[in-house]
């Protein structure tokens, strides 16, 4: 089974997925003359909104909670066991194309966010939202909201939390091997791990969204915190080597070096397989955090979603790149994911870093839990309202845990590439026609920018825009009332 899913994973990336996603998103790159580019400031200043009130009397989602929600499942396994496939089968070329989607796809992180801000609905916990909901309100065809809302179910609920729990048992698997000597432990190890995982996740799942909210605000700052200081004391330890390293990542992005059996074209496939597994741009995921934020405008929780992706691929992306890179791994071996970076910090920092980094990779891992298994409950509540539902939700996610302890490597990561593949070109085809929607929106509030004015957006600056279930107008009238109806 596993050789069937890669041969259909090759040629649904190379002739679809890739393609049209490139083209999307430098279509809006074009656009919006460099969104992801000129407003970078924007982005980090726009963290530091205050939310309002929900329903149900309790303060909603804060931008830097949505933020965080979102950064939870970007900031993950993706990082650490993604990046190491990555060079391992691509060589240093694959960090090259990982940071150049990162850059491009931006433009596609933006309009998804900010068509799911625009096309939000209202909930007793604040608001919810996604592709699902531009699909039906936007485009008006909820049969492919239907169809996405399945997908990313089966994505991120199930598969995508396979294999953050496989990147926990196996990292955990090494270092107990570590201090153990190499002794057997994967006959109870991985079971035990499962069953941890799956009773730890279910406690705070079942808390709802304010608490992975919560746990996601205090864990995602703290994990990568951690993780970024052991990075740069690695590169610090290290930079005589820096120039070399780039050199190769640069030389063999573009086939002018082979390495190993990676050439140009499996660099190519890998850069952009694993960058968009860790940064999730244009694959319609994030859109369902960047949806509960309370914000003034549409325009400022897609900035924010789209400096997430700069945090990821650029930050978080490059340090384990690096790491790896110092070492000087040997490419196409079976040594794969997190076992690999786990070595290649041990070669630079000692047999103890072995330890500390599988903690982080279980904060990252498990906070990605959190966020992958929110995405799920979002598009299962534009499905159904029934309790039943929802609680059988739950418990599929908790085993399904437990099931991708116990899995093999190979097969949770090759079944993942399939179900995100399909999710992106869902995403992609139904972003394209609503992308002059977002740019509406951006000259909206750049306009309000260049007046002084903290950004505002009312659904009677858009009257053409039908369904647009939020955004009331302010009762006094004295905001600008001028309609953006320029396409």
């Amino acid at each position: 089974m596993n050789d069937a899913i890669v041969a259909l994973n090759d040629d649904f990336w190379t002739y679809l997925v890739i393609p049209l996603l490139a083209v999307v998103s430098i279509y809006f790159t074009v656009r919006s003359r460099g969104v992801q580019f000129r407003l970078v400031r924007e982005m980090v200043r726009n963290l530091g909104g205050k939310p309002e009130r929900a329903r149900d009397g309790k303060p909603a989602v804060s931008s830097f909670q949505a933020f965080a929600i979102s950064a939870a499942a970007r900031v993950g396994t993706g990082n650490i066991a993604g990046v190491a496939i990555a060079i391992s089968l691509g060589g240093p070329g694959a960090v090259m194309w990982m940071w150049i989607m990162g850059l491009v796809v931006g433009s596609a992180s933006f309009v998804e966010s900010t068509l799911a801000q625009l096309f939000k609905v209202r909930d007793r916990d604040g608001y919810r939202g996604g592709p699902a909901y531009y699909m039906w309100h936007g485009l008006g065809q909820r049969w492919m909201g239907v169809l996405f809302a399945v997908v990313i179910i089966f994505t991120f609920g199930f598969v995508f939390n396979m294999v953050q729990s496989n990147s926990i048992a196996a990292a955990i698997s090494n270092s107990v091997n570590t201090v153990s000597g190499g002794a057997e432990t994967a006959g109870w190890l991985a079971p035990a791990v499962g069953i941890a995982i799956a009773l730890l996740a279910g406690m705070v799942i079942f808390g709802g969204v304010r608490r992975i909210a919560a746990v996601a605000q205090l864990a995602v700052p703290f994990m990568a915190l951690i993780y970024l200081v052991m990075g740069a004391i690695v590169v610090g330890m290290n930079i005589e080597q820096v120039p070399a390293v780039f050199s190769d990542i640069v030389a063999s992005a573009f086939g002018l070096r082979e390495v190993g059996a990676a050439g140009l074209g499996t660099a190519v496939m890998m850069g952009i397989r694993r960058g968009l597994f860790s940064n999730e741009a244009g694959m319609g995921s994030a859109p369902n955090a960047g949806a509960t934020a309370s914000v003034s405008h549409p325009v400022k929780q897609g900035l924010a979603q789209t400096f997430g992706v700069y945090f990821d691929t650029l930050v978080v992306c490059s340090i384990t790149a690096f790491i790896i890179l110092f070492a000087n791994p040997a490419y196409g071996s079976d040594l794969g994911g997190a076992e690999l970076t786990q070595q290649a910090l041990a070669a630079s920092l000692g047999a103890w870093s072995v330890h500390l980094l599988t903690l982080i990779i279980f904060l990252l891992a498990f906070t990605s839990v959190m966020g992958n298994y929110y995405y799920g409950e979002s598009n299962l509540s534009f499905l159904t309202s029934s309790p039943a539902v929802m609680l059988g939700y739950r418990i599929v996610v908790v085993g399904v845990l437990f099931l991708g302890a116990i899995s093999s490597l190979e097969l949770v990561w090759n079944l993942a590439d399939v179900t995100m593949g399909v999710m992106a070109v869902i995403n992609l085809i139904a972003i394209a026609p609503l992308g002059a929607v977002a740019m509406r929106l951006l000259r909206d509030y750049e306009a309000q920018r260049r007046q002084g004015l903290d950004p505002v957006f009312t659904r009677d600056r858009l009257p053409d825009v039908q369904n647009v279930a939020c955004w009331e107008p302010e009762p006094d009238g004295d905001r600008a009332r001028e309609a953006v109806s320029e396409t």
